[in-house]
């Protein structure tokens, strides 16, 4: 239970950082509060910059960037940006980007 109050309270602390609960990230989108929310959590955090993140995301899987958000990894520990991106053919997919290295974790075909 010591443990389980601990990881909740970091949990908390790191969503008010955020300015938003942890299941609603921080994204770049149309809205200028998510692409400040998103800057100030990463500059918060030591993180590259969404702009960076969406850079590293088109060099890994060229289109039109549809949303980036910042996301705190569910079973490891970290922060990633979630880049969706609409390819040529009409076709959506997901780049992962560490937040902290600036490294292309996964790309993904969304099917859905």
């Amino acid at each position: 239970m010591k443990n389980f109050m601990q990881t909740s309270g970091s949990v908390l602390m790191i969503s008010l950082l955020c300015g938003v609960l942890t299941n609603q990230p921080a994204m770049a989108d149309d809205d200028g509060d998510d692409i400040q929310k998103m800057t100030e959590t990463a500059k918060a955090f030591g993180f590259i910059s969404w702009e960076d993140a969406q850079s590293k995301a088109l060099a890994a899987k060229p289109g039109v960037v549809k949303e980036v958000e910042l996301e705190r990894r569910k079973f490891k520990s970290g922060w990633d940006y979630e880049v969706e991106i609409v390819d040529a053919e009409g076709a959506e997919w997901e780049v992962y980007i560490d937040a902290k290295t600036g490294k292309v974790n996964s790309v993904n075909r969304d099917w859905f």
